[in-house]
């Protein structure tokens, strides 16, 4: 997309996946993974952050820049980090016959609609 001249925006919570990843440009939020925009059922929230992310699109002007965004999960409360980046949090990892099976799987289901 980037080369077509569509800028992207990569909005993460995983810093230090991003730094290594190099995307055209970031914006980190600290919050827990897959939680970017915000807790659920704070829209207000929510549109700030993704209003603060859109502004980065004009604040960014070299290649690999990550903003830092200044918003906070909970500041009476930060054990999330704790849960969130210790190993072990995720699901095990299936064997890789296991992980074909799988894909196998959900290929069909498309394939049958």
């Amino acid at each position: 997309m980037e080369e077509a001249g569509i800028p992207t925006l990569c909005m993460t919570s995983a810093l230090d996946i991003t730094r290594s990843v190099k995307p055209p440009r970031a914006v980190f939020v600290n919050f827990p993974l897959g939680h970017q925009t915000g807790p659920p059922d704070q829209p207000e929230l929510q549109r700030r952050i993704v209003a603060d992310a859109m502004r980065a699109f004009e604040a960014i002007t070299s290649p690999a820049t990550i903003v830092e965004l200044p918003y906070v999960w909970d500041a009476n409360d930060r054990t999330w980090e704790d849960i969130d980046y210790t190993n072990g949090w995720m699901p095990k990892r299936p064997s890789g016959e296991a992980a074909d099976a799988l894909e196998a799987q959900r290929q069909a289901r498309f394939r049958r609609k």
